[in-house]
C-alpha cells in the first residue's frame, strides 16, 4: 500500500511534465493487454482429425510448430486452415503462406460475424455501428494483394501485414510501433500517415528498394501487443511493455525458424520499451539490429544492461518532444536514461530532417536514409551523431 502511495505521487508531477510537452494528446485509459495463445486454441487442442496431437499453441515452440508443419502434406495443411484459421494465421513459425491464407479466411468468418451483429434487433445502435466498422475494417484487410501475416480480433485488435516478399527477401525489417496503434489505425493516410507502422513500413521498402535496387526486401508493421492509449500510467510504466516483449521474441523466432533472414528491428517510442524488455532474450538470427527512434527509454541504464548480443542503434529529432520527458525510472514510473546520451552507450545516428515525433520515417529524411542502411546492412553509409563514438566504430 505504501509502495503504491508513493508511486500515485510521483505519477503526478511525471504525466504533468509529459502532458506540458504534449499539447494535445488524448487523456489515458487504462488497457487490459492481450496475453496467451492465439484465439481457438482450445478447439485446435481438441482436434484429432490427423490421428496426433496437435502443437500446443500455448507451449509449443516456433522450432517446433515448423516442424510440424513440414511433415504435413498440402491437403493435411489445408484442412487445418478451414479447421481453425484464426489459430494457423497467429501460430508462430507456420509458414508464410499458410498463414496468409489463414488470416484471409479468418477476416472473411469475422466479417460476416461483425455483419451479422450489425444486423441484429437485440443489439443497440451503438453496438450496430461499432459492429459496421469493424465489418468495413476487415473488408479493408481483404483487398487482393494485401498480406496479413498476424489477425487477432480480441481487444482493440492485432495485425501484422507484410510489405515486399518476405519469403525470398534477402534484408528485411520489423517496425514496433508506439502508443494508440491497433488494428482500427495502423495505416492509412492524411498528415501522420509516416507516424503509423504501414507507412513507417512502406517508407522504409521504398527507400530500402530505391538504395540497393537488386536487393530482395521487405519489411513487417507488426502490430502484436496491446499499446498505450494516450497518456498516464501504461505510457508511463513498464507494464504493458512486460506483456508485450514475449509476444515480440516468439515473433522474431517465428520468422527465422520459416528462413526470413534476421530483420533490424525499428522500435517507436514505447515500441523502444517493449523491445528493451525483449533484446536480452534476441540473438544474431531473430534481429539483426535494434533500432530505437524517438525512445522515453529502454528501461535500463546502457546498452551493457540490456544483456543482449544485438546491436543497438538510436536517433532522436531535435524536435521530438520525448526529448522533454524526465529520463528517471522511480518505483516503476519512467523508462530510464535516454538510448541517445553518450553514457548509455548505443550507435547514435543522425536524424536532423526528422519532424518532431512522428517524422523519422518522412522521405526525404536523414532518419529514413540511415534506417535504411541499418537495414540493408550497409553500415558503412550510416551518418553517426558527432558525439557517437559507437557509432564511428561500427563503420
Amino acid at each position: 500500500m505504501k509502495r503504491r502511495r508513493k508511486r500515485a505521487l510521483l505519477a503526478a508531477p511525471l504525466m504533468a511534465a509529459v502532458f506540458a510537452a504534449t499539447a494535445g494528446v488524448t487523456s489515458a485509459t487504462e488497457q487490459t493487454p492481450v496475453t496467451g495463445p492465439p484465439p481457438g486454441a482450445a478447439a485446435w487442442r481438441a482436434d484429432h482429425a490427423l490421428g496426433r496431437t496437435l502443437p500446443d499453441p500455448a507451449t509449443a515452440s516456433p522450432e517446433r510448430v515448423a516442424a510440424f508443419f513440414a511433415g504435413l502434406d498440402e491437403s493435411e495443411r489445408q484442412g487445418l486452415v478451414r479447421r481453425h484459421a484464426l489459430t494457423v494465421g497467429n501460430l508462430d513459425g507456420a509458414p508464410l503462406e499458410v498463414r496468409y491464407q489463414a488470416n484471409r479466411v479468418a477476416l472473411k468468418e469475422e466479417r460476416r460475424v461483425q455483419l451479422a451483429r450489425a444486423r441484429d434487433a437485440g443489439l443497440t445502435p451503438e453496438d450496430h455501428r461499432e459492429a459496421g466498422r469493424k465489418a468495413e475494417r476487415y473488408a479493408e484487410l481483404l483487398a487482393p494483394g494485401r498480406q496479413i501475416l498476424a489477425f487477432d480480433p480480441r481487444g482493440r485488435g492485432q495485425v501484422a501485414e507484410v510489405y515486399g516478399d518476405l519469403a525470398h527477401a534477402t534484408r528485411t525489417a520489423v517496425v514496433v510501433p508506439g502508443s494508440d496503434i491497433d488494428l482500427a489505425g495502423y495505416d492509412g493516410g492524411g498528415e501522420n500517415r509516416y507516424g503509423k507502422p504501414a507507412g513507417m513500413a512502406t517508407a522504409l521498402l521504398r527507400r530500402m528498394s530505391a538504395r540497393a535496387p537488386h536487393a530482395r526486401v521487405a519489411v513487417v508493421a507488426w502490430v502484436g501487443y496491446t499499446t498505450p492509449v494516450g497518456l498516464g500510467p501504461d505510457a508511463a510504466t513498464g507494464r504493458l511493455a512486460k506483456a508485450g516483449a514475449p509476444r515480440l521474441v516468439r515473433f522474431l523466432d517465428g520468422l527465422a525458424q520459416t528462413g526470413v533472414p534476421a530483420p533490424a528491428v525499428l522500435c517507436h517510442s514505447y515500441g523502444s520499451v517493449v523491445c528493451g524488455r525483449a533484446a536480452s532474450r534476441l540473438d544474431r538470427s531473430e534481429a539483426a539490429d535494434m533500432i530505437v527512434l524517438g525512445s522515453p527509454g529502454m528501461r535500463t541504464g546502457s546498452v551493457a544492461a540490456l544483456h543482449t548480443r544485438v546491436p543497438v542503434w538510436a536517433a532522436r529529432a531535435a524536435e521530438d518532444w520525448i526529448g522533454r520527458v524526465p529520463n528517471v525510472e522511480v518505483l516503476g514510473l519512467g523508462h530510464g536514461a535516454d538510448p541517445t546520451s553518450a553514457r548509455f552507450g548505443a550507435r547514435v545516428v543522425t536524424a536532423n530532417e526528422a519532424d518532431g515525433h512522428s517524422g523519422y520515417l518522412e522521405p526525404g529524411t536523414d532518419s529514413l536514409d540511415n534506417f535504411a542502411s541499418i537495414a540493408l546492412r550497409a553500415y558503412g553509409s550510416v551518418e553517426c551523431a558527432p558525439t557517437s563514438q559507437e557509432c564511428a566504430h561500427a563503420h
